[in-house]
């Protein structure tokens, strides 16, 4: 398994992936920050199920875009760890598509939800919800370009 991160297409790819979410999250901060917040970014949140290089991009993605968060190094510590867990979980449930999905909602809603709701003074099941209810929407539509690109490209070859 650890020969596969020497490889230059894994680490290339990783890196691809870090600055395609870390762009996204940029690019809409008023939809990415915030106690009702819906990154679009998080839409790669599945790439896990086809792509294992996209576990550490994920993460780093996350980790350069929360660097400049607004909420400072509670959303670099807390958002990230997030965002990893949330990788992990569906990478390692890839052979069951909706419980893989189900971990970013999960991840996010209850890690971020908690951290909004410390930062910003807010009834923590609320903020759970706010942010497990974007989270939501965003890996719907991951969903749905994974399943519009499934005949159209390669997935094992990217690997």
């Amino acid at each position: 398994m650890f020969r596969r991160f020497a490889n230059t297409r894994f680490l290339c790819l990783s890196a691809i992936i870090a600055a395609l979410y870390a762009a996204l999250t940029l690019m809409l901060p008023v939809l990415s920050y915030g106690a009702w917040q819906c990154r679009l970014s998080e839409a790669l949140t599945l790439l896990p199920l086809v792509l294992p290089q996209s576990v550490p991009g994920l993460f780093v993605g996350c980790l350069i875009a929360n660097i400049l968060s607004p909420m400072g190094i509670w959303d670099v510590v807390f958002g990230s760890l997030a965002t990893l867990i949330a990788a992990i979980g569906t990478y390692a449930l890839r052979k069951r598509p909706p419980l893989a999905a189900a971990c970013p909602v999960l991840s996010n809603g209850v890690i971020v939800g908690l951290m909004l709701s410390v930062v910003y003074s807010l009834p923590a099941a609320l903020t759970m919800l706010q942010v497990a209810a974007g989270e939501a929407l965003a890996v719907a539509v991951g969903y749905v370009l994974i399943r519009a690109l499934k005949g159209k490209i390669d997935w094992k070859r990217l690997q």
